[in-house]
This record gives structure tokens, C-alpha cells and sequence, in this order.
């Protein structure tokens, strides 16, 4: 779910005009997974931008205020959500922890650096989600230790049937700044693209593995 409908096209808006994300369907990206896509985001580059990223974490604390109370900790999914995340903790002066996707093979071997929260209330910041495995993959580190997560928060969410089957079986509450819906919205409205281009990347979005040009 998006916060609210001004808050996602104003983010989208802002994504675009920095080219955090880039949308190219007639010249599409390869993904890491080998997925041919229309569409590439990269929001630590949000970072760069001072006044962009004050927007982006000041509405990210607001809402986890608003929704949760003020818990007790603040986890950033390693390595995109590390700096959005410690500047939302900072915002709500809460402790900042991160979560790498596997326990480190030297030194203290950690998977999750920072004081662990064991009992404690925490909510985690992630920058993207896609199929949402890694980002509830450090859901399930914090659960290891007896952290009471409440829930998730995110800049961008693709919206991809696979990511809503996974956050529900896992019985996670997710809420996004924007989706690829108000992003096509805003998109279309300042013309960076056109109708027919719209018409594609909507249709990637449907079997994003098999789609092609």
C-alpha cells in the first residue's frame, strides 16, 4: 500500500527528475536476475540530493509515527536501505541497526550490525522492492533474535504479484512511499513517456520474466 495518493506522485516525481529511476522501453536494462526490463531504479542516489532525501525520510518518519507509535529501533535492509534507513532513525531519534543478507564469514560473523534488538519494536526501511525475498529475508534475521518487527516501509514498490503473495504469507504489513502505478501516472502526465509507451511498460509489469520488446 502507498501512504497516499500526493505523497506517491510527488515521490515519482522527484525519482524521475533526479533519474533514480529511468524508464527505457524501447531500449531496456538487464537485471541482475537476467529479467529484460523497461524500467531500472536506483534510489541511492537520493542520497546526493539534500533536499530530495530530507522529503523522502521526512515522510517516511512521519508515517512510521503515525502508523506504530515510535518503536523502539530502526533497520535498514543492507546495502540500499542503509542510509535512508539511518536518516529516518536520526529524524525519530531512535537506535539505527542493518541487516546483511548472510552472516559475514570473518570477524564477529554478523548478520545484523548494531546492538540486536532482542524484544524490542522495530520497523525496517528498505529503499526497493521487488520480489520482497531479500527485504523479508531480513525480516526473518530480526525474528531469529526475538525482535518484535512491526511492519515495513519503502521508497519504490513495482507491485509485482509475487512480492504481495510473499509479504502476505509472511503476514507483513508493507507500505511505500510510491508503486509503479502512480509512477506511470506521473510519467505520462509530464510526458517523459508516451501513451503507447505507457501501454508497454504496463504490460512488463504483468510477466516481467518473459517479457521482451
Amino acid at each position: 500500500m502507498i501512504f497516499d495518493k500526493d505523497t506517491a506522485k510527488k515521490t515519482a516525481e522527484l525519482l524521475l527528475q533526479i533519474n533514480a529511476i529511468k524508464l527505457q522501453p524501447q531500449e531496456p536494462f538487464t537485471w541482475a536476475s537476467g529479467w529484460k526490463s523497461p524500467i531500472y531504479c536506483d534510489n541511492r542516489i537520493t542520497l546526493s540530493y539534500p533536499k530530495i532525501r530530507q522529503y523522502l525520510k521526512e515522510n517516511l518518519a512521519r508515517f512510521i509515527k503515525d502508523e506504530y507509535g515510535k518503536p523502539d529501533v530502526i533497520a535498514g535492509v543492507a546495502t540500499g536501505a542503509i542510509g535512508i534507513g539511518m536518516l529516518v532513525a536520526e529524524e525519530l531519534d531512535l537506535p539505527f541497526i542493518y541487516v546483511r543478507p548472510e552472516a559475514k564469514k570473518h570477524g564477529r560473523k554478523n548478520q545484523i550490525e548494531g546492538i540486536v534488538p532482542k524484544g524490542k519494536s522495530v520497523v525496517v526501511v528498505e529503499d526497493l522492492i521487488s520480489t520482497g525475498k531479500s527485504s523479508l529475508n531480513a525480516v526473518n534475521a530480526l525474528k531469529e533474535v526475538n525482535a518484535d518487527v512491526k511492519g515495513m516501509v519503502a521508497i519504490f514498490n513495482y507491485g509485482f504479484d509475487i512480492a504481495v503473495k510473499n509479504f502476505k504469507d509472511a503476514a507483513l504489513a508493507l507500505h511505500t512511499l510510491s508503486n509503479y502505478e502512480n509512477l506511470l501516472e506521473q510519467a505520462l502526465d509530464t510526458d517523459y513517456i508516451t501513451k503507447e509507451q505507457q501501454a508497454t511498460l504496463q504490460n512488463w509489469r504483468t510477466n516481467p520474466a518473459e517479457w521482451s520488446i
